[in-house]
């Protein structure tokens, strides 16, 4: 984070990130796919908590709420390490291939959700219309990008209920 930080996520080597852990490029690549996995590292443990909180949701609970229960639980897990996620989003909001990448997990993620059956009456319209509409994925990143803000949490909540109105 701190080379993507000091010389950008584009001019910033695996060699160079091996180098700074004390790592050799082999190990890096045993861990990481390649140097964009490094920002991204942690988005199947996101991914398990936002749906376990969805899955929590009561069974009468309207389908926002469902979703308004996974945001507010990945924003307690980003408020916790708000510093890193502050740094990890400006690396991101900087480089075009880090935003496309970060849609991609974010419309992942609407499809785990999908896909789980959380939705049977739940997420279901909400996430199809989604994915759907790019230009609604494009806001959903813009949103993304003030997770590291202290009331990011209930600024997303808040467009979520505007959007399911």
């Amino acid at each position: 984070m701190e080379l993507y930080s000091e010389r950008g996520f584009e001019q910033t080597t695996v060699a160079e990130i091996a180098e700074r852990a004390g790592l050799t490029e082999r190990t890096f690549f045993r861990h990481f796919a390649d140097k964009r996995e490094v920002l991204f590292a942690g988005a199947d443990a996101l991914q398990e908590l936002v749906v376990s909180a969805v899955a929590g949701a009561p069974e009468s609970a309207a389908p926002i709420d469902a979703a308004v229960a996974g945001v507010q639980a990945a924003a307690a897990l980003l408020q916790e390490g708000h510093e890193y996620s502050r740094l990890r989003q400006a690396i991101i909001i900087a480089s075009a291939e880090l935003r496309e990448r970060e849609l991609i997990k974010l419309a992942s993620l609407a499809v785990v959700i999908a896909d789980a059956e959380l939705t049977a009456g739940r997420l279901a319209g909400v996430v199809d219309a989604l994915l759907a509409d790019p230009a609604r994925l494009q806001a959903m990143a813009d949103a993304s990008s003030g997770l590291a803000r202290p009331h990011a949490a209930q600024d997303i909540a808040a467009e979520l209920l505007a959007a399911a109105s």
